[in-house]
């Protein structure tokens, strides 16, 4: 294995910021110290000066090859992990699904078989509980112990994913005893689908109006009610991409009571709103997501959320289908555009501009983007820092760097972008995956297969 060192940068953690020489052996950190003291030796030497040091980003919700709305999301574990590490993220854990009538087990096998071999970077599963029965139960316990930790729950989507509160209430008691983290798709989707129908039924049926049945009330309500149900069951809850402001509140109060509760938001919610939803000629299709864009007005709440640890990690939902020929599958009727936007590319870059706008701090960045998701689902500190013994998954990030996104230059396997022409400061300019060169001065080095399977702890924020 050869030996690394990264002189003259600002390391930047979620703990500190310090400028340090940075030793790496065997794909690990073996040391940091005050630049140009210790006379070490190095097979590869990386300048760092006048850039970031910062640890490679962890993308806790992805969604590579996922199947939806009779097509898959279009990016590949090779895709969507390559292009992962040309915007900073090292490490993705993406979300196995059991199938109606099958087990935890075989979802999970089918999604190591597509990822097995065929990753640029790290990776860890999610397991999505679509089939809540005692069978299911017994089985949560044996993932945990492997190291699949964490178990989605979907109360949107009626007939395809969707648990209803009795499912819920016991899982999340199984979780409680196992260890396991419950992650909820916070939605009525009982009371959604009755909006879906009488929208389309009115001849409704252009993408804006994805976002108007899917209303904020509805995912606060259901963000409410699952907070219930866990605190019923004794269980942790991990709400998943957090839109409304109605529903940030409900995550504070739940906090404020001193509860195991946690949120997480995306870029999409930060940066995009209904505006974009409501663009003409079926362009609002790009942006269809669940939950869906809000009014921009509920990016303030969101903001303040992270800035006030109300919500603590910003994930992508990185599911994307093409404009063409999947998108386009729901010209005529909204409630058949695909769900999901790209954007695991991006998310480093979006999160460093919301530092340079002043929104959050660099080391606020990190925390929500690289050490809390890490914490969170039991991969810290391998992961999510630059310390003695952590992987050396480290990015050097140029943060004068000006760009513009555009699906012209992107690596993500999609035809459009969702941030197209939107300038940011800021870049990624080398990235290493356990000490091994991904992006090595904006050139893709790495390759399928580097990217090994990271079996995970459980959560480690719960008390």
């Amino acid at each position: 294995m050869t030996r690394t060192l990264i002189t003259g940068g600002l390391v930047v953690t979620a703990a500190e910021e310090t400028h340090a020489d940075v030793l790496v052996e065997d794909g690990r950190v073996a040391a940091l110290a005050t630049p140009g003291s210790q006379q070490w030796t190095a097979d590869r030497v990386i300048d760092a000066s006048r850039k970031y040091v910062v640890p490679g980003g962890v993308d806790a919700h992805t969604h590579m090859e996922m199947p939806f709305g009779g097509t898959f999301s279009s990016d590949t574990f090779e895709t969507g992990t390559r292009a992962a590490a040309w915007g900073g993220t090292t490490t993705i854990i993406d979300f196995a699904i059991q199938s109606k009538g099958g087990s935890l087990r075989a979802g999970l096998d089918a999604w190591h078989e597509k990822a097995d071999g065929r990753c640029a970077i790290d990776y860890g599963f999610h397991m999505i509980a679509s089939d809540v029965n005692e069978s299911t139960l017994k089985e949560m316990d044996a993932l945990v112990e492997e190291g699949v930790t964490s178990f989605k729950l979907f109360m949107a989507y009626p007939g395809v994913f969707y648990s209803d509160d009795g499912q819920i209430l016991r899982a999340m008691q199984r979780a409680g005893q196992n260890g396991g983290l419950i992650m909820v798709h916070a939605e009525n989707g009982i009371a959604i689908d009755v909006l879906v129908e009488q929208a389309v039924a009115r001849g409704h049926t252009d993408p804006r109006v994805h976002g108007e049945v899917r209303k904020a009330l509805l995912e606060a309500e259901a963000t409410y009610r699952a907070i219930k149900l866990a605190q019923v069951a004794g269980a942790p809850l991990y709400v998943v991409h957090v839109s409304a402001a109605e529903a940030v509140a409900e995550l504070t109060r739940a906090r404020d009571e001193g509860l195991n509760v946690f949120g997480e938001t995306c870029p999409q919610y930060l940066f995009l709103s209904t505006d974009n939803l409501a663009e003409p000629d079926f362009e609002g299709a790009k942006y269809v997501c669940s939950t869906p864009l809000r009014p921009r007005e509920h990016q303030a709440a969101l903001w303040r959320g992270l800035r006030s640890n109300d919500l603590q990690v910003v994930s992508t939902d990185h599911c994307p289908f093409c404009f063409t020929g999947q998108k386009e599958l729901g010209r005529g009727d909204f409630s058949k555009i695909p769900n999901g936007l790209p954007g695991v590319e991006n998310r480093m870059d979006l999160l460093h501009q919301a530092v340079v706008d002043g929104h959050i701090s660099r080391r606020r960045w990190i925390e929500i983007a690289c050490a809390t998701p890490a914490r969170m689902f039991g991969l810290y500190p391998q992961k999510g820092t630059i310390a003695p013994g952590s992987d050396a998954d480290i990015v050097i990030y140029d943060p004068r760097a000006e760009q513009v996104i555009s699906a012209e230059t992107h690596h993500m396997n999609v035809d459009y972008s969702a941030y197209e022409g939107r300038r940011l400061t800021g870049r990624v300019e080398t990235v290493l995956s356990r000490g091994e060169p991904v992006i090595s001065q904006r050139t893709y080095t790495g390759r399928a297969g580097h990217g090994a399977y990271t079996p995970r702890s459980t959560c480690q924020y719960l008390n």
